[in-house]
């Protein structure tokens, strides 16, 4: 008679290079993500003092502008409330009015905040206060040395930086109870 061979009906899938798979996916996925490094604000913190009140500088309130954000999106520029696409021109005209003037005399920026303001607000209130500096350095640039401020050479660029200073203050956001 003929025997019937016992087959085996469970049906094994060899997972022996499984692993090796899994790793190489592994280590696929970890080389080829990249990952955003420069979120943030870049900004030049000043130095360390132990007794700050020292070098307080009096400041007089025709160098101040004061732009204020609320924890709305209501935007002050010097006590006037302003839409935030308008604060780079406002800026604007305030710094070419002070061109020409000795460095006691430019203007400072306060950029002030509540604690619940939306931080991308207070981002974009930092924005329009830099690119107004940006588009007063350039037209001063274009008509002292014929050439935009980013085509300046180094010693051309100092002289423009050194007639319009980039000066904003952040302060520190209200305490809210």
């Amino acid at each position: 008679m003929i025997k019937k061979k016992n087959k085996d009906r469970d049906a094994k899938i060899p997972d022996a290079g499984m692993s090796d798979i899994v790793f190489l996916l592994l280590l696929f996925f970890l080389v080829s993500t990249t990952i955003d490094v420069d979120t943030g604000i870049g900004i030049v913190l000043p130095e360390y003092q132990e007794n700050p009140d020292e070098n307080v500088v009096p400041i007089s309130k025709d160098r101040m502008v004061a732009i204020l954000v609320n924890e709305n999106g209501d935007v002050l520029f010097n006590g006037e409330p302003i839409a935030l696409p308008k604060v780079k021109e406002k800026l604007s005209e305030k710094l070419l009015s002070k061109i020409g003037l000795p460095k006691a005399k430019k203007i400072v920026v306060s950029v002030k905040t509540d604690r619940r303001t939306n931080y991308n607000l207070y981002v974009q209130t930092l924005d329009q206060a830099r690119m107004a500096y940006a588009e007063v350095r350039d037209s001063y640039s274009q008509s002292t040395f014929g050439a935009a401020y980013a085509d300046l050479q180094e010693e051309q660029s100092k002289k423009v930086q050194d007639e319009i200073p980039m000066s904003i203050s952040i302060a520190e956001p209200e305490k809210i109870k």
